[in-house]
Protein backbone atom coordinates (compact mmCIF):
# COMPACT_ATOMS: atom_id res chain seq x y z
CA UNK A 1 0.00 0.00 0.00
CA UNK A 2 1.24 3.47 -0.91
CA UNK A 3 0.71 6.83 0.75
CA UNK A 4 -1.02 8.83 -1.99
CA UNK A 5 -1.19 12.13 -0.10
CA UNK A 6 -0.65 13.69 3.33
CA UNK A 7 -1.90 17.00 4.69
CA UNK A 8 -2.96 18.62 7.97
CA UNK A 9 -6.45 19.51 9.17
CA UNK A 10 -7.26 21.68 12.19
CA UNK A 11 -10.39 21.44 14.33
CA UNK A 12 -10.98 23.14 17.69
CA UNK A 13 -7.31 24.03 18.03
CA UNK A 14 -6.12 20.47 17.36
CA UNK A 15 -4.03 19.76 14.25
CA UNK A 16 -4.11 16.20 12.92
CA UNK A 17 -2.46 14.59 9.91
CA UNK A 18 -4.64 13.15 7.16
CA UNK A 19 -3.11 10.28 5.20
CA UNK A 20 -4.65 8.90 1.99
CA UNK A 21 -3.53 5.31 1.47
CA UNK A 22 -4.11 3.23 -1.66
CA UNK A 23 -2.56 1.51 -4.64
CA UNK A 24 -3.30 -0.95 -7.41
CA UNK A 25 -5.81 -3.59 -6.29
CA UNK A 26 -6.21 -1.91 -2.88
CA UNK A 27 -9.23 0.00 -1.55
CA UNK A 28 -8.30 3.63 -0.96
CA UNK A 29 -8.60 4.65 2.70
CA UNK A 30 -8.65 7.97 4.51
CA UNK A 31 -6.82 7.92 7.83
CA UNK A 32 -7.16 10.56 10.55
CA UNK A 33 -4.00 10.19 12.61
CA UNK A 34 -4.80 11.30 16.16
CA UNK A 35 -2.53 10.66 19.15
CA UNK A 36 -3.30 7.47 21.07
CA UNK A 37 -4.61 8.30 24.55
CA UNK A 38 -3.30 6.27 27.48
CA UNK A 39 -5.69 4.98 30.19
CA UNK A 40 -4.38 7.74 32.49
CA UNK A 41 -5.21 10.42 29.89
CA UNK A 42 -8.68 8.96 29.31
CA UNK A 43 -9.35 8.99 33.06
CA UNK A 44 -8.12 12.60 33.29
CA UNK A 45 -10.41 13.68 30.44
CA UNK A 46 -13.35 12.00 32.17
CA UNK A 47 -12.64 13.89 35.42
CA UNK A 48 -12.31 17.21 33.59
CA UNK A 49 -15.54 16.49 31.71
CA UNK A 50 -17.45 15.96 34.96
CA UNK A 51 -16.04 19.17 36.43
CA UNK A 52 -16.98 21.14 33.31
CA UNK A 53 -20.55 19.83 33.45
CA UNK A 54 -20.75 20.81 37.12
CA UNK A 55 -19.08 24.21 36.93
CA UNK A 56 -20.03 25.67 33.53
CA UNK A 57 -23.59 26.95 33.43
CA UNK A 58 -25.22 26.58 30.02
CA UNK A 59 -28.47 28.38 29.26
CA UNK A 60 -31.27 27.05 27.05
CA UNK A 61 -30.50 29.82 24.55
CA UNK A 62 -26.89 28.66 24.24
CA UNK A 63 -28.01 25.08 23.63
CA UNK A 64 -30.52 26.04 20.94
CA UNK A 65 -29.00 29.12 19.29
CA UNK A 66 -26.48 28.24 16.54
CA UNK A 67 -25.18 31.82 16.59
CA UNK A 68 -23.70 31.49 20.09
CA UNK A 69 -21.98 28.12 19.60
CA UNK A 70 -18.54 29.78 19.34
CA UNK A 71 -19.15 31.74 22.56
CA UNK A 72 -20.17 28.49 24.25
CA UNK A 73 -16.98 26.82 23.02
CA UNK A 74 -14.90 29.73 24.36
CA UNK A 75 -16.58 29.39 27.75
CA UNK A 76 -15.76 25.66 27.90
CA UNK A 77 -12.24 26.23 26.57
CA UNK A 78 -11.35 28.80 29.27
CA UNK A 79 -12.70 26.64 32.08
CA UNK A 80 -11.09 23.44 30.73
CA UNK A 81 -7.72 25.19 30.46
CA UNK A 82 -8.03 26.35 34.07
CA UNK A 83 -8.89 22.85 35.34
CA UNK A 84 -6.09 21.17 33.36
CA UNK A 85 -3.50 23.70 34.55
CA UNK A 86 -4.52 23.04 38.16
CA UNK A 87 -4.26 19.27 37.76
CA UNK A 88 -1.04 19.22 35.66
CA UNK A 89 1.03 22.32 36.41
CA UNK A 90 3.73 21.60 33.81
CA UNK A 91 1.47 20.49 30.92
CA UNK A 92 2.90 21.52 27.52
CA UNK A 93 0.73 23.69 25.22
CA UNK A 94 0.40 21.04 22.47
CA UNK A 95 -0.92 18.39 24.84
CA UNK A 96 -3.19 20.92 26.55
CA UNK A 97 -4.68 22.05 23.23
CA UNK A 98 -5.25 18.45 22.17
CA UNK A 99 -7.02 17.57 25.42
CA UNK A 100 -9.18 20.71 25.33
CA UNK A 101 -10.03 20.21 21.66
CA UNK A 102 -10.98 16.59 22.31
CA UNK A 103 -13.25 17.65 25.18
CA UNK A 104 -14.95 20.30 23.04
CA UNK A 105 -15.54 17.83 20.23
CA UNK A 106 -16.97 15.18 22.55
CA UNK A 107 -19.11 17.50 24.69
CA UNK A 108 -20.38 20.07 22.20
CA UNK A 109 -19.48 18.78 18.74
CA UNK A 110 -19.58 15.57 16.74
CA UNK A 111 -16.42 13.90 18.06
CA UNK A 112 -13.82 12.95 15.45
CA UNK A 113 -16.33 13.83 12.72
CA UNK A 114 -15.25 17.45 13.40
CA UNK A 115 -11.93 16.72 11.63
CA UNK A 116 -13.86 15.60 8.55
CA UNK A 117 -16.05 18.70 8.66
CA UNK A 118 -12.92 20.85 8.66
CA UNK A 119 -11.25 19.10 5.72
CA UNK A 120 -11.86 21.32 2.64
CA UNK A 121 -11.09 18.34 0.37
CA UNK A 122 -14.26 16.48 1.38
CA UNK A 123 -17.67 16.92 -0.22
CA UNK A 124 -19.73 14.32 1.64
CA UNK A 125 -19.54 12.52 4.99
CA UNK A 126 -21.68 9.43 5.69
CA UNK A 127 -22.25 7.54 8.94
CA UNK A 128 -24.12 4.39 7.91
CA UNK A 129 -24.25 2.63 11.29
CA UNK A 130 -22.04 1.90 14.30
CA UNK A 131 -20.95 -1.34 12.61
CA UNK A 132 -19.33 0.35 9.61
CA UNK A 133 -16.49 2.86 9.22
CA UNK A 134 -17.47 6.40 8.27
CA UNK A 135 -17.26 6.98 4.51
CA UNK A 136 -16.34 10.25 2.80
CA UNK A 137 -16.38 11.58 -0.75
CA UNK A 138 -12.97 13.12 -1.46
CA UNK A 139 -12.62 15.66 -4.29
CA UNK A 140 -9.62 13.80 -5.73
CA UNK A 141 -10.25 10.16 -4.76
CA UNK A 142 -14.04 9.81 -4.78
CA UNK A 143 -15.68 7.54 -2.19
CA UNK A 144 -13.18 6.26 0.39
CA UNK A 145 -13.37 4.45 3.73
CA UNK A 146 -12.04 6.22 6.83
CA UNK A 147 -10.49 4.79 9.96
CA UNK A 148 -13.21 6.43 12.07
CA UNK A 149 -16.06 4.42 13.58
CA UNK A 150 -18.78 5.79 15.85
CA UNK A 151 -18.71 3.67 19.01
CA UNK A 152 -22.45 2.96 19.27
CA UNK A 153 -25.88 3.54 17.76
CA UNK A 154 -26.68 5.67 20.81
CA UNK A 155 -23.77 7.97 19.94
CA UNK A 156 -25.01 8.36 16.35
CA UNK A 157 -28.44 9.30 17.68
CA UNK A 158 -26.76 11.73 20.07
CA UNK A 159 -25.03 13.41 17.09
CA UNK A 160 -28.39 13.60 15.29
CA UNK A 161 -29.92 15.19 18.40
CA UNK A 162 -27.11 17.77 18.59
CA UNK A 163 -27.75 18.74 14.95
CA UNK A 164 -31.53 18.87 15.53
CA UNK A 165 -31.28 21.03 18.66
CA UNK A 166 -29.23 23.62 16.79
CA UNK A 167 -32.18 24.25 14.47
CA UNK A 168 -34.84 24.01 17.17
CA UNK A 169 -36.11 20.62 16.04
CA UNK A 170 -36.30 17.05 17.30
CA UNK A 171 -35.50 13.66 15.87
CA UNK A 172 -37.20 10.79 17.69
CA UNK A 173 -38.69 7.37 17.04
CA UNK A 174 -41.95 9.13 16.14
CA UNK A 175 -40.15 11.69 13.94
CA UNK A 176 -37.20 9.64 12.63
CA UNK A 177 -36.26 11.95 9.71
CA UNK A 178 -34.21 15.13 9.96
CA UNK A 179 -33.02 17.60 7.33
CA UNK A 180 -31.06 20.47 8.88
CA UNK A 181 -27.99 22.68 8.71
CA UNK A 182 -24.92 22.63 10.90
CA UNK A 183 -23.51 25.89 12.26
CA UNK A 184 -20.86 25.68 9.51
CA UNK A 185 -23.56 25.85 6.84
CA UNK A 186 -23.17 22.17 5.93
CA UNK A 187 -26.40 20.28 5.22
CA UNK A 188 -27.15 17.27 7.42
CA UNK A 189 -29.72 14.54 6.91
CA UNK A 190 -30.43 11.89 9.55
CA UNK A 191 -32.62 8.75 9.49
CA UNK A 192 -33.11 6.63 12.61
CA UNK A 193 -33.49 2.85 12.98
CA UNK A 194 -35.68 0.97 12.04
CA UNK A 195 -36.49 3.25 9.09
CA UNK A 196 -32.81 2.90 8.25
CA UNK A 197 -32.55 -0.88 8.57
CA UNK A 198 -28.81 -1.18 9.29
CA UNK A 199 -28.88 1.39 12.08
CA UNK A 200 -29.00 5.15 12.54
CA UNK A 201 -27.51 7.02 9.58
CA UNK A 202 -26.29 10.60 9.09
CA UNK A 203 -25.34 12.17 5.75
CA UNK A 204 -23.54 15.52 5.73
CA UNK A 205 -23.08 17.48 2.50
CA UNK A 206 -20.21 19.93 2.89
CA UNK A 207 -20.73 23.63 2.19
CA UNK A 208 -17.84 24.92 0.04
CA UNK A 209 -15.52 27.11 2.14
CA UNK A 210 -13.61 28.15 -0.97
CA UNK A 211 -16.20 28.29 -3.77
CA UNK A 212 -15.48 27.80 -7.44
CA UNK A 213 -14.98 30.92 -9.56
CA UNK A 214 -15.08 31.57 -13.29
CA UNK A 215 -11.27 31.28 -13.37
CA UNK A 216 -11.39 27.76 -11.88
CA UNK A 217 -13.98 26.61 -14.42
CA UNK A 218 -11.94 27.93 -17.33
CA UNK A 219 -8.74 26.29 -16.03
CA UNK A 220 -10.39 22.89 -15.45
CA UNK A 221 -12.17 23.18 -18.83
CA UNK A 222 -15.70 23.05 -17.42
CA UNK A 223 -16.34 25.89 -19.87
CA UNK A 224 -14.23 28.36 -21.85
CA UNK A 225 -13.68 32.13 -22.01
CA UNK A 226 -15.84 32.48 -25.13
CA UNK A 227 -18.94 31.03 -23.42
CA UNK A 228 -18.37 32.87 -20.16
CA UNK A 229 -17.96 36.16 -22.07
CA UNK A 230 -21.30 35.49 -23.80
CA UNK A 231 -23.02 34.68 -20.49
CA UNK A 232 -21.42 37.75 -18.87
CA UNK A 233 -22.92 39.94 -21.59
CA UNK A 234 -26.32 38.27 -21.19
CA UNK A 235 -26.30 38.80 -17.42
CA UNK A 236 -25.06 42.39 -17.68
CA UNK A 237 -28.03 43.28 -19.88
CA UNK A 238 -30.60 41.39 -17.79
CA UNK A 239 -31.34 38.42 -20.04
CA UNK A 240 -33.06 35.39 -18.50
CA UNK A 241 -30.99 32.20 -18.21
CA UNK A 242 -31.92 28.62 -17.31
CA UNK A 243 -29.18 26.16 -16.35
CA UNK A 244 -30.03 22.50 -16.96
CA UNK A 245 -28.26 19.26 -16.15
CA UNK A 246 -28.46 15.96 -14.35
CA UNK A 247 -27.79 15.29 -10.68
CA UNK A 248 -24.25 16.31 -9.71
CA UNK A 249 -23.55 17.88 -13.11
CA UNK A 250 -22.55 21.21 -11.56
CA UNK A 251 -25.69 23.29 -12.23
CA UNK A 252 -25.61 25.20 -8.94
CA UNK A 253 -21.82 25.68 -9.05
CA UNK A 254 -22.08 27.10 -12.57
CA UNK A 255 -24.95 29.38 -11.53
CA UNK A 256 -22.94 30.59 -8.52
CA UNK A 257 -19.93 31.37 -10.72
CA UNK A 258 -22.01 33.36 -13.21
CA UNK A 259 -23.69 35.52 -10.58
CA UNK A 260 -20.43 37.44 -10.15
CA UNK A 261 -21.30 39.05 -13.53
CA UNK A 262 -24.30 40.92 -12.07
CA UNK A 263 -23.72 44.72 -11.90
CA UNK A 264 -23.07 45.95 -8.33
CA UNK A 265 -26.08 48.28 -8.08
CA UNK A 266 -28.68 45.59 -8.86
CA UNK A 267 -30.72 44.05 -6.04
CA UNK A 268 -30.44 40.24 -6.04
CA UNK A 269 -32.89 37.94 -4.23
CA UNK A 270 -31.89 34.27 -4.12
CA UNK A 271 -34.28 31.50 -3.06
CA UNK A 272 -32.98 28.05 -2.12
CA UNK A 273 -33.95 24.96 -0.14
CA UNK A 274 -30.38 24.76 1.13
CA UNK A 275 -28.04 27.74 1.19
CA UNK A 276 -25.45 26.88 -1.48
CA UNK A 277 -24.85 30.14 -3.32
CA UNK A 278 -21.87 32.26 -2.27
CA UNK A 279 -21.60 35.58 -4.07
CA UNK A 280 -18.83 38.22 -4.04
CA UNK A 281 -18.93 40.92 -1.36
CA UNK A 282 -19.70 43.79 -3.73
CA UNK A 283 -23.13 42.45 -4.77
CA UNK A 284 -26.39 43.81 -3.33
CA UNK A 285 -27.74 40.42 -2.30
CA UNK A 286 -30.50 39.10 -0.01
CA UNK A 287 -30.33 35.27 0.33
CA UNK A 288 -33.58 33.54 1.35
CA UNK A 289 -33.96 29.86 2.34
CA UNK A 290 -37.02 27.70 2.94
CA UNK A 291 -37.97 26.30 6.34
CA UNK A 292 -39.50 22.93 7.18
CA UNK A 293 -42.48 22.68 9.56
CA UNK A 294 -41.88 22.07 13.27
CA UNK A 295 -42.94 18.77 14.94
CA UNK A 296 -46.50 20.14 15.22
CA UNK A 297 -46.58 20.76 11.45
CA UNK A 298 -46.46 24.54 11.76
CA UNK A 299 -44.11 27.27 10.56
CA UNK A 300 -43.26 25.89 7.10
CA UNK A 301 -41.94 28.40 4.55
CA UNK A 302 -41.95 27.01 1.02
CA UNK A 303 -40.13 28.11 -2.13
CA UNK A 304 -43.45 29.40 -3.47
CA UNK A 305 -43.93 31.53 -0.32
CA UNK A 306 -40.47 33.05 -0.79
CA UNK A 307 -40.88 33.49 -4.54
CA UNK A 308 -44.18 35.37 -4.18
CA UNK A 309 -42.71 37.42 -1.32
CA UNK A 310 -39.55 38.24 -3.30
CA UNK A 311 -41.61 40.08 -5.92
CA UNK A 312 -42.56 42.56 -3.17
CA UNK A 313 -38.89 43.18 -2.32
CA UNK A 314 -38.16 45.19 -5.48
CA UNK A 315 -35.67 42.73 -6.95
CA UNK A 316 -33.69 43.41 -10.12
CA UNK A 317 -32.52 39.80 -10.27
CA UNK A 318 -34.21 36.66 -8.91
CA UNK A 319 -32.26 33.40 -8.47
CA UNK A 320 -34.25 30.21 -7.86
CA UNK A 321 -32.23 27.24 -6.65
CA UNK A 322 -34.31 24.71 -8.58
CA UNK A 323 -37.69 24.61 -10.30
CA UNK A 324 -39.64 21.59 -9.07
CA UNK A 325 -43.35 22.43 -9.01
CA UNK A 326 -45.88 24.03 -11.32
CA UNK A 327 -46.81 26.88 -8.98
CA UNK A 328 -43.15 27.90 -8.54
CA UNK A 329 -42.50 27.75 -12.29
CA UNK A 330 -45.62 29.82 -13.08
CA UNK A 331 -44.61 32.59 -10.67
CA UNK A 332 -41.03 32.51 -11.97
CA UNK A 333 -42.08 32.85 -15.62
CA UNK A 334 -44.55 35.55 -14.66
CA UNK A 335 -41.64 37.40 -13.05
CA UNK A 336 -39.71 37.14 -16.35
CA UNK A 337 -42.64 38.63 -18.23
CA UNK A 338 -42.99 41.51 -15.75
CA UNK A 339 -39.43 42.67 -16.37
CA UNK A 340 -37.42 40.84 -13.70
CA UNK A 341 -34.20 39.15 -14.68
CA UNK A 342 -34.42 35.50 -13.62
CA UNK A 343 -31.89 32.66 -13.25
CA UNK A 344 -32.85 29.13 -12.24
CA UNK A 345 -31.78 25.51 -12.49
CA UNK A 346 -33.80 22.57 -13.78
CA UNK A 347 -33.14 18.83 -14.14
CA UNK A 348 -32.68 18.00 -17.85
CA UNK A 349 -29.79 16.58 -19.90
CA UNK A 350 -30.23 18.52 -23.17
CA UNK A 351 -31.93 21.68 -24.41
CA UNK A 352 -34.63 19.55 -26.01
CA UNK A 353 -35.21 17.71 -22.71
CA UNK A 354 -35.37 21.08 -20.92
CA UNK A 355 -38.23 22.15 -23.20
CA UNK A 356 -40.01 18.82 -22.69
CA UNK A 357 -39.65 19.05 -18.91
CA UNK A 358 -40.90 22.64 -18.80
CA UNK A 359 -44.08 22.13 -20.86
CA UNK A 360 -45.11 18.78 -19.33
CA UNK A 361 -46.15 17.82 -15.77
CA UNK A 362 -45.16 18.50 -13.06
CA UNK A 363 -44.00 21.97 -14.27
CA UNK A 364 -46.48 22.31 -17.18
CA UNK A 365 -45.57 25.84 -18.28
CA UNK A 366 -47.75 27.26 -21.12
CA UNK A 367 -45.49 26.98 -24.22
CA UNK A 368 -45.83 30.66 -25.16
CA UNK A 369 -44.16 31.70 -21.88
CA UNK A 370 -40.90 29.97 -22.82
CA UNK A 371 -40.14 32.84 -25.19
CA UNK A 372 -39.01 34.75 -22.05
CA UNK A 373 -35.95 32.46 -21.70
CA UNK A 374 -33.01 34.03 -23.56
CA UNK A 375 -30.36 31.35 -22.97
CA UNK A 376 -30.31 27.75 -21.83
CA UNK A 377 -27.00 26.34 -20.55
CA UNK A 378 -26.79 22.55 -20.18
CA UNK A 379 -24.22 20.98 -17.84
CA UNK A 380 -22.90 17.42 -18.18
CA UNK A 381 -20.97 15.12 -15.85
CA UNK A 382 -18.82 12.30 -17.23
CA UNK A 383 -18.64 9.93 -14.25
CA UNK A 384 -16.10 7.64 -15.90
CA UNK A 385 -13.56 10.43 -16.40
CA UNK A 386 -14.67 12.44 -13.37
CA UNK A 387 -15.18 15.67 -15.33
CA UNK A 388 -17.96 18.24 -15.66
CA UNK A 389 -18.51 20.16 -18.89
CA UNK A 390 -20.83 22.74 -20.42
CA UNK A 391 -22.52 20.40 -22.88
CA UNK A 392 -24.80 22.78 -24.77
CA UNK A 393 -25.65 26.48 -24.89
CA UNK A 394 -28.71 27.45 -26.90
CA UNK A 395 -32.03 29.19 -27.22
CA UNK A 396 -35.72 28.30 -27.50
CA UNK A 397 -37.42 29.05 -30.82
CA UNK A 398 -41.13 29.62 -30.22
CA UNK A 399 -43.44 29.71 -33.23
CA UNK A 400 -47.10 29.24 -34.06
CA UNK A 401 -48.15 26.74 -36.69
CA UNK A 402 -51.83 26.20 -37.47
CA UNK A 403 -52.92 27.80 -34.20
CA UNK A 404 -50.59 25.52 -32.23
CA UNK A 405 -47.48 26.84 -30.44
CA UNK A 406 -44.34 24.83 -31.03
CA UNK A 407 -40.94 25.16 -29.35
CA UNK A 408 -37.72 23.97 -30.92
CA UNK A 409 -34.18 24.01 -29.53
CA UNK A 410 -31.47 25.93 -31.35
CA UNK A 411 -28.02 24.86 -30.13
CA UNK A 412 -25.49 27.66 -30.50
CA UNK A 413 -22.52 25.86 -28.93
CA UNK A 414 -21.87 22.26 -27.97
CA UNK A 415 -19.12 20.27 -26.29
CA UNK A 416 -17.09 18.03 -28.60
CA UNK A 417 -15.88 15.04 -26.52
CA UNK A 418 -13.20 13.92 -28.99
CA UNK A 419 -11.26 17.19 -28.62
CA UNK A 420 -12.68 18.22 -25.22
CA UNK A 421 -13.54 21.66 -26.59
CA UNK A 422 -16.66 23.77 -27.04
CA UNK A 423 -17.44 24.46 -30.71
CA UNK A 424 -19.95 26.64 -32.57
CA UNK A 425 -22.89 24.58 -33.80
CA UNK A 426 -25.63 26.77 -35.26
CA UNK A 427 -26.19 30.48 -35.87
CA UNK A 428 -28.37 32.35 -33.38
CA UNK A 429 -31.90 33.15 -34.49
CA UNK A 430 -33.15 35.00 -31.41
CA UNK A 431 -30.46 35.78 -28.84
CA UNK A 432 -28.46 38.50 -30.60
CA UNK A 433 -31.59 40.05 -32.06
CA UNK A 434 -33.22 40.22 -28.59
CA UNK A 435 -30.01 41.62 -27.11
CA UNK A 436 -29.70 44.25 -29.85
CA UNK A 437 -33.33 45.30 -29.45
CA UNK A 438 -32.99 45.42 -25.65
CA UNK A 439 -29.72 47.39 -25.55
CA UNK A 440 -29.58 49.30 -28.82
CA UNK A 441 -26.18 47.73 -29.58
CA UNK A 442 -25.33 46.70 -33.12
CA UNK A 443 -24.05 43.19 -33.83
CA UNK A 444 -20.54 44.61 -34.32
CA UNK A 445 -20.72 46.34 -30.91
CA UNK A 446 -21.99 43.14 -29.28
CA UNK A 447 -19.11 41.12 -30.75
CA UNK A 448 -16.60 43.77 -29.64
CA UNK A 449 -18.04 43.69 -26.09
CA UNK A 450 -17.79 39.89 -25.98
CA UNK A 451 -14.16 40.07 -27.20
CA UNK A 452 -13.33 42.60 -24.44
CA UNK A 453 -14.89 40.43 -21.73
CA UNK A 454 -13.00 37.44 -23.12
CA UNK A 455 -9.73 39.39 -22.74
CA UNK A 456 -10.54 40.19 -19.10
CA UNK A 457 -11.32 36.54 -18.33
CA UNK A 458 -8.10 35.40 -20.01
CA UNK A 459 -6.19 38.00 -17.98
CA UNK A 460 -7.61 36.57 -14.72
CA UNK A 461 -6.66 33.04 -15.79
CA UNK A 462 -3.14 34.12 -16.80
CA UNK A 463 -2.59 35.89 -13.46
CA UNK A 464 -4.21 33.05 -11.44
CA UNK A 465 -6.83 35.36 -9.89
CA UNK A 466 -9.30 32.82 -8.54
CA UNK A 467 -10.50 33.94 -5.11
CA UNK A 468 -14.24 34.74 -5.24
CA UNK A 469 -13.78 38.24 -3.80
CA UNK A 470 -10.77 39.05 -6.04
CA UNK A 471 -12.73 38.00 -9.13
CA UNK A 472 -15.67 40.00 -7.79
CA UNK A 473 -13.51 43.12 -7.31
CA UNK A 474 -12.28 43.03 -10.91
CA UNK A 475 -15.80 42.64 -12.31
CA UNK A 476 -17.01 45.40 -9.97
CA UNK A 477 -14.16 47.63 -11.16
CA UNK A 478 -15.17 46.90 -14.76
CA UNK A 479 -18.67 48.24 -14.13
CA UNK A 480 -17.37 51.32 -12.29
CA UNK A 481 -14.59 52.19 -14.77
CA UNK A 482 -14.59 50.00 -17.86
CA UNK A 483 -11.88 51.97 -19.69
CA UNK A 484 -9.48 51.67 -16.74
CA UNK A 485 -9.88 47.88 -16.53
CA UNK A 486 -9.66 47.31 -20.28
CA UNK A 487 -6.54 49.51 -20.56
CA UNK A 488 -4.79 47.67 -17.70
CA UNK A 489 -5.72 44.26 -19.11
CA UNK A 490 -4.60 45.09 -22.64
CA UNK A 491 -1.31 46.53 -21.35
CA UNK A 492 -0.88 43.44 -19.14
CA UNK A 493 -0.45 45.51 -15.97
CA UNK A 494 -0.08 43.71 -12.65
CA UNK A 495 -3.23 42.71 -10.72
CA UNK A 496 -2.15 45.12 -7.94
CA UNK A 497 -2.52 48.04 -10.37
CA UNK A 498 -5.93 46.77 -11.41
CA UNK A 499 -7.22 46.24 -7.87
CA UNK A 500 -5.88 49.41 -6.25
Amino acid sequence: MDTLEEYDVEADGVIVKIKIIGGKGVTTTYEVQTPQSSPVTIALLERVRHELITEVAVTTQEILDPKVINKLKDKFRIKAESILTQKITNINPTTRNYLIGTLLQEMIGLGKIEYLLNDPNLEEIIINSAEEPVRVFHKRYGWVLTNIKVESEAQIQNYANIIARRVGRQITTLNPLLDAHLTTGDRANAVLYPISNKGHTITIRKFARDPWTVTDMIVNKTSDTKLFALIWLAIQYEMNILISGGTGSGKTSFLNVCMAFVPPNHRIISIEDTRELQLPEFLYWAPLTTRQPNPEGKGEITMLDLLVNSLRMRPDRIILGEMRRRAEAEVLFEAMHTGHSVYATVHADTINETITRLVNPPLEIPPNLLAAVNLNVVMFRDRRKGIRRTNQVGEFLVSEEGGRITIKPNILYRWKPTTDTVVSFQESVRFYEDLSRHTGLSLAEINKDIATKKEILEYMVKNKLRDIHTVGKIINKYYLDEDFVVKNVQNNKSPDDLLK
